[in-house]
């Protein structure tokens, strides 16, 4: 595999895994399986069949986790601890054929990548679960699974594509995370005050 094909494997398994990690883990190693794509360095550990159910299994818990807003909510921020180094692993290992330097240059721009598109999933998805309505958050959640197959499978077949996707992504998160912060701060504020005008009834 090429360089161009391994920095994209790693940038987009990296960034993916920050918005749904056992979708790509599962994808990567179905279609290193299936569809025989050499994966880069130790990525090829992904098509033990061991990895693919694990992963599979987590992915359906989070299929149905992702759909409850409170529980989504939660979730996430369990998730920080997992999907950010997960991330860095995943970059990682994409290099493993090559130096410890640009291994570990992997392993920190693909921690950062992760942290990137986990903090806008979850800053998103946590201002979208303020609405009552369940039908945003489902939507929502089904997008992120559609993009992050769709994701893979660029990263896959069209390298090119995903490197682009991953830059428009990050430079996105950098746009958007500030404003979601602030509405957020409006409507634990708006809470706030109605919760206060409660008590003084």
């Amino acid at each position: 595999m090429d360089l161009t094909s391994t920095l994209a494997m790693a940038m987009g398994s990296s960034w993916l895994s920050g918005v749904n990690l056992y979708a790509t883990v599962a994808t990567l190693g179905l279609l290193g399986r299936f569809a025989h794509v050499p994966l880069p360095g130790s990525l090829g550990g992904l098509t033990s069949w061991w990895v693919i159910g694990i992963a599979l299994g987590l992915y359906c818990v989070e299929f149905i986790a992702d759909k409850i807003p409170a529980v989504d909510t939660a979730w996430d921020v369990v998730h920080t601890f997992i999907r950010v180094p997960a991330g860095a692993v995943l970059a990682a290992a994409s290099f493993t054929t090559f130096d410890s330097s640009i291994q570990t240059i992997a392993l920190l721009v693909g921690g950062g990548l992760a942290l990137t598109s986990h903090s806008t999933k979850a800053t998103t998805r946590a201002a979208i679960n303020t609405s009552p309505e369940p039908m945003s958050n489902i939507a929502v959640s089904t997008a992120e699974d559609v993009l992050t197959i769709g994701g893979v499978s660029l990263a896959v077949y069209y390298p090119i594509a995903i490197i682009v996707v991953v830059v428009c992504g990050v430079i996105g998160s950098f746009i958007i995370i500030p404003k979601i912060i602030v509405y957020l701060r409006r409507v634990i504020g708006f809470v706030g005050n109605w919760r206060e005008k409660l008590r003084n009834l």
